[in-house]
């Protein structure tokens, strides 16, 4: 259940907030009194979510088409979200993912390697390098980014340069939760399971029904998620009732992958 104060007076920058788990971040915090910053690379799509999110509930929104991969268009776009709604007190980093990129190694070409590994690695650590200032600048902060079960254990469903490039995310999340701690910044990870939107969901519906019902097998609650089963974690990571957790990996993937 939504607490409507749980986030009043932060601004919230979410990165590939246009994208199906994205939107629903935005709707989450939203609901609970922050004000939003969408960005993302789809200009309807970030328009549309920031409109909708006002109409709903009421809060201060902002708009912005970024590339993560540019550093310098990153830092001019956190540069706006401080000017027209404060802050930020949280980041989310859900720009990333396969990108449409082939998943079997033999397939794979450079280009598909760098896309995979300059969205997901490169841009996350420029987003965080943009938003750093504002954070200490406030006081503290969060800072959540997006691994996957892919970069966790192997995955039927991804290929190499996604599973090396989640992997990649967990170094950084806890490397930088090392160094910025001491300014009373948190950073932590969430590592999605299969979360059947958008391009994951194509990628699934082309499986051969083997390989799709190996996949759900394998997972201990018998189920794929509903998106709030991602929304929920990442809004506890960026409350105060997870003050005192940094570096950590939040595995959230119905006990298809359990670290010992």
């Amino acid at each position: 259940m939504a607490r409507p104060d749980r986030f009043e007076g932060r601004t919230i920058v979410v990165t590939g907030g246009a994208g199906g788990i994205g939107r629903e971040v935005c709707e989450g915090f939203a609901a609970e009194g922050a004000a939003i910053a969408v960005l993302d690379v789809d200009q309807a799509g970030v328009d549309q979510t920031a409109a909708a999110i006002t109409s709903a509930h009421g809060v201060r929104t902002a708009a912005h088409v970024v590339d993560v991969r540019d550093p310098g268009a990153v830092r001019r776009v956190m540069t706006a979200v401080h000017t027209e709604l404060g802050g930020p007190q949280v980041l989310v980093c859900l720009a990333g993912g396969s990108l449409g990129t082939p998943r079997d190694t033999p397939d794979i070409e450079a280009a598909d390697l760098d896309l995979v590994v300059d969205v997901n690695v490169k841009g996350t650590f420029y987003c965080c390098q943009a938003a750093l200032p504002y954070l200490t600048e406030a006081g503290g902060g969060v800072i959540i980014t997006t691994s996957s079960i892919g970069g966790r254990q192997p995955s039927p469903v991804t290929g190499v340069p996604y599973a090396a490039a989640k992997a990649a995310i967990v170094g950084l999340t806890k490397r930088l939760a090392r160094e910025v701690g001491g300014a009373g910044i948190r950073v932590n990870a969430v590592a999605p399971g299969l979360f059947l939107t958008g391009r994951l969901q194509a990628m699934y519906d082309t499986m051969p029904i083997d390989e799709r019902d190996e996949v759900l097998g394998a997972i201990p609650l018998a189920r794929f998620p509903e998106l709030r089963e991602i929304v929920e974690p990442i809004l506890f990571l960026a409350s105060a009732e997870a003050s005192y957790i940094t570096g950590i990996v939040l595995d959230v993937n119905g006990g298809r992958f359990m670290p010992p």
